[in-house]
C-alpha cells in the first residue's frame, strides 16, 4: 500500500464523516469501535441491514463518476429498515480496491457523507481496504452497514394488513440499484450504446441515466406513520414488485396490482424492447417505476395521498389486498 495515499484518503475521509456526526456520536473517526449513544426512546428496537450497490459501479467506472455510487448505498440501506419503522442512527462503510486512489476514494464517501447527512444518520466508521491482485487496479466494491432504532410499539410488521386495503406507490428515480447486470448487457453490449449515447426516449445520455440516485423515501415514510396510515411498506429492490411485495403480507392474503395505474417509464420500456423481455422477467429484475409501495387502510387511502402529495411527491394507487386463493401467486397482475 502507497502509505501516502493512504493518509491523504484518510484525511479526506475523516472531514467528510465528522459532517455527519450527531448528538449520539461518542467517538471519532480512527477508534477501533465506534460507540454511539441510544436516547430519546423507550422500548427501542434496533433494525439492522447490510448492502451494496452491486454491478452499478461497473457503470462509476466506465464514465469516471465516482460521487454518486455512495449516496445510492446509503438511501439503499436507509430504505431498508425504514420500512420497518426506524429511524437511521448510524452508517459503516466498506470500501476495498485494487489500488488506493485518495481522489475517488474522497468522491465516493462524499456521496455517502451526503447520503448520510439527507438522512439523519451519522457516519461513523469502516474499512478501506487496498487489495491488489482481488481487485483490478481500477476497481472497487462498496458495501454499508445500517443501524436504526424504532419504538417496538411502533415496528412495522405488515401484521395489520387486510384483504380491502389499498396500496399506493411512489415513484423511482431510475433503476436504482438493481438490474444493472442486464441493462449494462443491453445497452452497451447487445445495442452497442456507449455511456455519452443519447436516448431520445429518455432525454439524457445512458451514462447520465444509470447513474440516477437510489432515492431515499425515509421522509415520506415517517409522515404516513405519524399520520397512523401506515400499515406497512416495501422496498422494491431486486426481484421486482413480484418479490418485494409479497415480504410484507401477511398469511392469507395477496397483492393484486392494476398495471394501468402507472406509467412504466421510458428506460425500461427501451429496455425491454432491445431485450424483449418477458413480462415476468421484466416484472422480477426491474421495480419499472415504483420504488417503494404502500399498504394503507382504503378509508384512509385519499388522506394518505394527501399527506404524500404535500411533501411534494406524487403517489399513484397502484393496487389493493384481495383474499388470496389457494394455488394462486401473492402477487396478481391485472
Amino acid at each position: 500500500m502507497d502509505i501516502d495515499e493512504a493518509s491523504r484518503a484518510v484525511s479526506s475521509i475523516k472531514k467528510l464523516a465528522r459532517q455527519t456526526f450527531t448528538a449520539g456520536v461518542l467517538t471519532d473517526i480512527g477508534s477501533f469501535g465506534a460507540a454511539f449513544q441510544l436516547s430519546g426512546f423507550r422500548k427501542p428496537v434496533l433494525v439492522s441491514s447490510a448492502d451494496g450497490v452491486g454491478t452499478k459501479l461497473k457503470v462509476a467506472f466506465l464514465t469516471g463518476r465516482h460521487d454518486t455510487v455512495g449516496e445510492d448505498l446509503v438511501n439503499h440501506c436507509v430504505n431498508d429498515i425504514a420500512v420497518q419503522g426506524a429511524v437511521p442512527l448510524f452508517f459503516l462503510d466498506y470500501f476495498a480496491v485494487g489500488k488506493l486512489d485518495a481522489a475517488v476514494a474522497a468522491a465516493v464517501v462524499s456521496g455517502i457523507a451526503r447520503g448520510c447527512r439527507q438522512n439523519g444518520c451519522a457516519l461513523i466508521g469502516g474499512e478501506t481496504a487496498e487489495m491488489p491482485g482481488l481487485y483490478a487496479e481500477s476497481e472497487y466494491d462498496l458495501a454499508g452497514f445500517i443501524v436504526g432504532a424504532a419504538e417496538r410499539s411502533v415496528l412495522l410488521t405488515g401484521k395489520r394488513i387486510r384483504a380491502g386495503d389499498a396500496l399506493l406507490a411512489l415513484p423511482s428515480t431510475g433503476l436504482h440499484t438493481n438490474g444493472y447486470s442486464l441493462a449494462r448487457k443491453l445497452l452497451f453490449e447487445v445495442a452497442g450504446y456507449g455511456p455519452k449515447t443519447l436516448l431520445p426516449e429518455v432525454g439524457a445520455t445512458v451514462g447520465d441515466i444509470l447513474l440516477r440516485v437510489h432515492r431515499s423515501y425515509l421522509r415520506p415514510i415517517r409522515a404516513l406513520m405519524t399520520a397512523g396510515f401506515l400499515l406497512g411498506a416495501a422496498h422494491i429492490t431486486g426481484g421486482g414488485i413480484t418479490d418485494n411485495t409479497p415480504r410484507i403480507l401477511p398469511k392469507g392474503v395477496a397483492a393484486a396490482i392494476d398495471t394501468t395505474s402507472w406509467r412504466i417509464p421510458a428506460l425500461f420500456e427501451v429496455l425491454r424492447r432491445i431485450g424483449n423481455i418477458p413480462d415476468d422477467d421484466f416484472r422480477r429484475t426491474f421495480n419499472l417505476g415504483a420504488g417503494m409501495i404502500f399498504a394503507v387502510p382504503a378509508r384512509a387511502a385519499a388522506r394518505a395521498e394527501a399527506v404524500l402529495s404535500r411533501l411534494g411527491e406524487t403517489p399513484f394507487r397502484i393496487g389493493s389486498v384481495i383474499p388470496r386463493k389457494r394455488g394462486r401467486p401473492p402477487v396478481e397482475y391485472r
